[in-house]
C-alpha cells in the first residue's frame, strides 16, 4: 500500500535525515574503539519495516538496534583489529550479528578479474 510506503520513508527519513539518537549513540560508542557503524540502505528499510511491523514506528528504532548490535557491543571493545561493522537487511530480518570488518580487509585492494 502507499501508505506503509510513505510511513516507511518517514521512519528511514527519522533515521538518517535526523540522525537518530539511537544511531547517534552506537556510532558514539563503537567510535572509542576506533570502528565505524555502516548501515547500508536495504538494513535502513528492514530496520524501518521492522519497526513499523512492531506497530513502534520511529520509537522503536532503539530497541531494533539494539537487538541487532547487541553481540557486536560485547565483541568489539576486545579487539584491536575492527575497521567497521556492517548492518544489512539479512541480519536485521533474520537477527544475525552484523558483519565485523577488519582493518586489514577494509584496506585490502581489489582484485580484479583477468579478462575472457
Amino acid at each position: 500500500c502507499d501508505c506503509f510506503q510513505t510511513i516507511r520513508s518517514d521512519v528511514e527519513f527519522h533515521i538518517v535525515e535526523l540522525k537518530d539518537l539511537s544511531v547517534l549513540l552506537y556510532e558514539c560508542v563503537l567510535w572509542f574503539d576506533d570502528v565505524e557503524l555502516d548501515i547500508t540502505p536495504d538494513g535502513l528499510e528492514a530496520i524501518a519495516d521492522l519497526a513499523l511491523t512492531r506497530g513502534t514506528g520511529a520509537r522503536g528504532l532503539r530497541a531494533i538496534l539494539e537487538e541487532t548490535l547487541l553481540d557486536v557491543m560485547y565483541e568489539v571493545p576486545g579487539r584491536t583489529d575492527v575497521a567497521k561493522v556492517l548492518v544489512t537487511a539479512e541480519c536485521v530480518n533474520n537477527k544475525l550479528s552484523p558483519e565485523i570488518i577488519t582493518k586489514t580487509a577494509a584496506r585490502a585492494p581489489r582484485q580484479r578479474r583477468a579478462a575472457s
